[in-house]
């Protein structure tokens, strides 16, 4: 099973995963980042900050930059 790294940006801070997660496809992957995002921006909104412009960039375990999810892209924008 492959193992990803997960970086999460959010203004000026970086927050980088040594460790990475087993996961059995970049698909699966992508959607931990989903997750992820929207629970850091629920959190932030609680604390009255915006993030929506950060990412979570998604790593190869040779460092290869697989996928950037941006946190806007994990809100459902229902018109």
């Amino acid at each position: 099973m492959p193992r990803f790294f997960f970086t999460v940006i959010s203004g000026k801070n970086i927050l980088d995963d040594p460790e990475g997660s087993d996961l059995p496809s970049l698909d699966r992957a992508i959607e931990e980042a989903l997750q992820d995002a929207r629970a850091l921006m629920s959190e932030a909104i609680l604390q009255g900050r915006d993030i929506s412009e950060g990412c979570i960039i998604i790593r190869s375990k040779q460092q290869e930059v697989l996928k950037v999810v941006r946190f806007a892209d994990a809100l459902d924008r229902h018109d």
